[in-house]
């Protein structure tokens, strides 16, 4: 046979094939049916309210399904559920039953129950639908977020029995918080079942993972339960440890993402099940289905950690306010700083201040700014331009007396930027033109981008060979301190590289931010190196980052102890460490990006795809009173952003608007454009 007679012979053969398929599926969508119709109904709520795990945002609302009788028991709301959808079993939640449906032909009944176990509490289901509202975001993916994955042998075995009541006090909460402002009257309230809410900035000094636990412990004693959420397991071993001393074992779980799959379940069951009643962990914990939740507790709010990098991107602190408001149970924001959106809760009245009063901050630390006063430019004439002027180096001689000194550099590494050393022009390499660094004191300039290490490099301005490291890391920090101090013992925490915590005895510690060790009884002092930097971000919160970060360090100095940043005494992030009001801060910020037309002030959402698709959404969009477009402009090959900016009185009718645009291109099978409402960065 020929190819030409092959291909006759095929093409003779595929209308029949053709005719075979679709007679096959018509006969088995008959079969379906028939075996639909034999299905026994559940006698009781026949109608279940499923919601369908896929991730297309014009399929996120319930679809009704028939229950049969032989799972009319095991179909409970909260179950997992196997359902055929668009011709293959998919996964779903039970969401609810009922009676009636609303659809006109015949429901399909449910393929099996999964597992008995109700893993969707009803609170949270509500909290994912609100939060699906505020983000524009599907459902499906916040219950991922809330719900872990099941472990079905963790979920065969029973949970360990409640402990007994802990034997605690609650006057013995309002006795440790009583420096703290109108804190008893705060913890009065929660014992009571109230639902009050604070903003609280911890002092230098605090033993804050104590305060949290004698909370939690105090709403415990009122019969209700708690949640906190930290942004990092060391903060988690903290709070853990302090609930651990007070209550004892058995009265609260550890809830991390990285527990692994059966510890994560087992938590989470322990939890679910109501065998305890406080959940201590990172922003997933902030799902944590507790019941009677009467504290919802996020500490460093601002804290990028507890922003979810999944969409649609929430973040703790507005996942536990708005839970807290469904469940009508209390919310403190605690901190060290105080972040804008904190600061904005207290300027409309949804939030009281709780923080140390002035007289008690000042006898626990002294903070001052290196060559803020004429009488040390007067012992140092370089000490402006310094980057580790006189001052700092007679703080850590003084300090290493006493015990350990902490210095924190805001860069990792060795030199994080190279410049030549005559005309100050950055070194460039020559494969890649990306920026020149050097790891370490011995390695060649190695480029940033390429790797490409450039031993014989020379400037291309003025041809010198000479380099300069205009920016210093870590490393090198340690290095310069190591010869200043030869008899010091210096250490470094940074990077993958992160010492938990120190013995007392004096040394030197140079960390990044977040990496601070801690130390038993508090550094003797601390000094904040390179200041200009984080505040040389070009970003919309760098002040306040740059603040947050700062307090984060002083507030580990030993009571009495002393304070040096190294920077611009009239910066106002710096005015605020020296007078310790992060507060006032935040209040300022705001003022000013209220002046500008910003959040809080403004409710913004970034729209990023390819150029076309980014044009066809624009177009799409039905933009709601006041929408303002701003770009678009590239952000990375091939893609582009646009920025929607709205006052916040249209914000939910922006996040509306942008959920009917995915619903739109979703049900026509159009390129995903990313939306993200509150970005916290831009």
């Amino acid at each position: 046979m020929t190819t030409d007679q092959a291909n006759r012979a095929v093409e003779e053969t595929l209308p029949g094939l053709r005719r075979t398929v679709e007679q096959a599926r018509a006969e088995a969508a008959k079969a379906r049916s028939r075996r639909a119709k034999d299905v026994e109904p559940a006698e009781v709520d026949p109608v279940a309210r499923v919601l369908v795990d896929l991730p297309l945002a014009h399929l996120d609302r319930p679809f009704d399904y028939q229950v049969p009788a032989s799972m009319a028991e095991a179909a409970q709301p909260g179950t997992r559920v196997k359902v055929r959808f668009a011709g293959q079993d998919v996964d779903g939640l039970l969401l609810a039953r009922g009676a009636d449906t609303d659809h006109a032909g015949q429901l399909r009944p449910l393929r099996r129950v999964v597992s008995p176990e109700p893993v969707l509490a009803p609170q949270i289901a509500e909290l994912a639908e609100k939060l699906a509202a505020r983000y524009a975001g599907t459902r499906s993916d916040l219950l991922r977020l809330a719900i872990p994955p099941r472990h079905a042998t963790t979920e065969k075995k029973p949970s360990p029995e409640p402990a007994a009541p802990p034997a605690y006090d609650p006057a013995e909460g309002r006795a440790a918080w009583s420096g703290e402002g109108p804190a008893a009257a705060y913890l009065r309230h929660l014992e009571r079942g109230g639902a009050p809410r604070a903003v609280w900035t911890a002092g230098p000094a605090s033993d804050w993972p104590s305060l949290l636990a004698h909370a939690a412990a105090t709403t415990l004693a009122g019969g209700r339960g708690a949640v906190i959420c930290l942004p990092d397991h060391r903060d988690v071993d903290r709070v853990d440890a302090a609930l651990t001393g007070l209550l004892g074992a058995g009265h609260h779980v550890r809830l991390m993402a990285d527990a692994g799959p059966a510890a994560r379940y087992r938590e989470f069951l322990a939890i679910s099940r109501g065998q305890v009643r406080i959940a201590v962990g990172t922003r997933s914990a902030a799902f944590a289905p507790v019941h009677d939740l009467g504290l919802a507790v996020v500490w460093d709010d601002g804290d990028d950690l507890h922003d979810e990098p999944r969409a649609p991107y929430p973040t703790t602190r507005e996942v536990l306010r708005l839970r807290a408001g469904i469940e009508d149970a209390g919310l403190l924001i605690a901190g060290h700083a105080c972040t804008v959106a904190a600061a904005t809760l207290l300027a409309e009245g949804e939030a009281h201040l709780l923080a140390p009063s002035r007289a008690r901050v000042r006898d626990r630390v002294t903070v001052r700014v290196a060559g803020a006063t004429d009488a040390e430019l007067a012992r140092d004439a370089f000490a402006r331009g310094a980057r580790i002027p006189a001052a700092a180096h007679g703080l850590v001689r003084e300090g290493l007396a006493r015990g350990p000194v902490l210095v924190q550099t805001p860069r990792s590494g060795y030199a994080a930027s190279l410049a030549c050393e005559r005309c100050r022009t950055p070194a460039r390499c020559a494969s890649c033109s990306g920026p020149l660094r050097q790891p370490g004191p011995t390695e060649p300039p190695t480029c940033g981008w390429c790797g490409t290490a450039s031993p014989a490099w020379s400037c291309g301005t003025c041809g010198d060979r000479g380099l300069r490291a205009p920016v210093v890391g870590g490393i090198r920090t340690a290095e310069e301190l190591g010869r200043a101090f030869p008899g010091a013992r210096v250490s470094t925490s940074s990077g993958e590289r992160v010492l938990a915590r120190i013995d007392a005895r004096p040394g030197i510690v140079v960390a990044t931010p977040g990496a601070e060790p801690l130390v038993d009884g508090g550094y003797a002092a601390v000094l904040l190196l390179d200041t200009w930097l984080p505040l040389a971000r070009a970003d919309l919160r760098s002040g306040e980052e740059a603040l947050r970060r700062w307090l984060n360090a002083a507030a580990l100095v030993a009571p009495g102890g002393e304070v040096l940043a190294v920077g611009d005494p009239g910066h106002p992030a710096l005015q605020a460490l020296v007078r310790w009001d992060p507060t006032g801060f935040a209040r300022r910020e705001a003022a000013e990006r209220t002046a500008a037309r910003l959040p809080p002030a403004a409710r913004i959402a970034t729209l990023t795809a390819t150029a076309d698709d980014l044009e066809e959404a624009l177009l799409l969009l039905d933009r709601p009173t006041g929408c303002e477009v701003l770009g678009p402009a590239p952000v990375e090959v091939p893609k582009e952003r646009a920025v929607l900016r709205v006052p916040t009185r249209h914000g939910a009718a922006l996040a509306q608007a942008l959920t009917d645009l995915q619903r739109l291109r979703s049900a026509r099978k159009l390129d995903a454009v990313r939306v993200q409402l509150d970005p916290p960065t831009l």
